[in-house]
């Protein structure tokens, strides 16, 4: 997969090593232990994973995405599956005696209650629906409408980008214009919030420089996942192009640990949850 195409020139920059203001990672509130915990700043813009991953991926002033992008659609089914694992609804079947690896265990239902966000109960109703259960991945390609089976095309979630960038306009980050492309009009999402995005952008950046952990147990596991997922996007490095080049290279070299991380090994380490593991495998084979 080419990752170059459709991204933001990167520019050579001097990165300011003044004393930052740590913005936590807000989790939302759930019985599941591997929630991260609330930190109550009721001052910064509370954004989802997938709202996360298609901020980096808009262009500030025009407000789409890159067209030359093939990989953001995937990868934000596969945010919705996280976070419904982080919230504490689905979970992967046990593994068994003969340890089933990540991709082949399925996807269980273990709480049915409603997220209250849109795109989110609307999986969640297709996997209780759905017996036998299915795999991480097979879901994932019925999310994005990518199965040659057409009794799962009824899985597909649509206008998924367009639903996010409204979720998105309606927390005051974006705003909604109309722009013609000579043969069509396209509804557009320009930023209207810039503290959001350069905090969304500084969290990245600091995630894998200044306060980088070299050990992704002990990572925030929503913010390990938007680096991931970010990357399986397409859009991670638009974060990274305003880094001088040390900065970058060492970014992206502790990005690339990431992604070849042995992710059955790391599955069977503590009790988490191991459905992001599973999201991550099927970005990673």
């Amino acid at each position: 997969m080419n990752r170059s195409e459709g991204l933001v020139q990167r520019r050579n920059v001097i990165r300011d090593s003044g004393g930052a203001k740590d913005f936590h990672n807000v989790e939302d509130k759930s019985s599941d232990r591997d929630e991260e915990n609330d930190d109550g700043d009721s001052k910064e813009t509370r954004l989802t994973l997938m709202e996360e991953v298609l901020l980096l991926g808009l262009k500030d002033k025009e407000g789409y995405t890159s067209f030359w992008n093939d990989c953001i659609s995937s990868g934000l089914r596969g945010c919705i599956l996280i976070e419904l694992g982080l919230r504490g609804r689905i979970e992967l079947e046990k593994a068994g005696m003969k340890r089933k690896s990540l991709l082949n265990r399925k996807v269980i239902v273990k709480n049915d209650t409603p997220t209250g966000d849109v795109l989110l109960d609307e999986a969640l109703k297709h996997m209780k629906e759905t017996d036998p259960p299915e795999n991480v991945q097979s879901w994932i390609e019925y999310l994005s409408g990518e199965t040659w089976n057409p009794l799962k095309l009824r899985y597909q979630l649509k206008n998924v980008r367009e639903r996010l960038a409204k979720n998105l306009v309606e927390k005051g980050v974006l705003t909604t214009e109309k722009q013609n492309f000579l043969l069509f009009d396209m509804t557009t999402h320009p930023l209207t919030d810039n503290l959001a995005k350069s905090r969304l952008v500084k969290k990245v950046q600091e995630a894998v420089l200044s306060k980088w952990v070299n050990d992704p147990q002990r990572m925030d596991k929503r913010l390990l996942s938007l680096l991931v997922l970010a990357h399986a996007s397409d859009v991670l490095e638009n974060a990274f192009a305003p880094l001088n080049d040390d900065d970058y290279e060492l970014a992206m070299k502790r990005i690339r640990e990431l992604v070849d991380m042995d992710l059955e090994a790391e599955s069977g380490r503590g009790t988490s949850t191991e459905v992001y593991w599973a999201v991550f495998a099927s970005f990673t084979k």
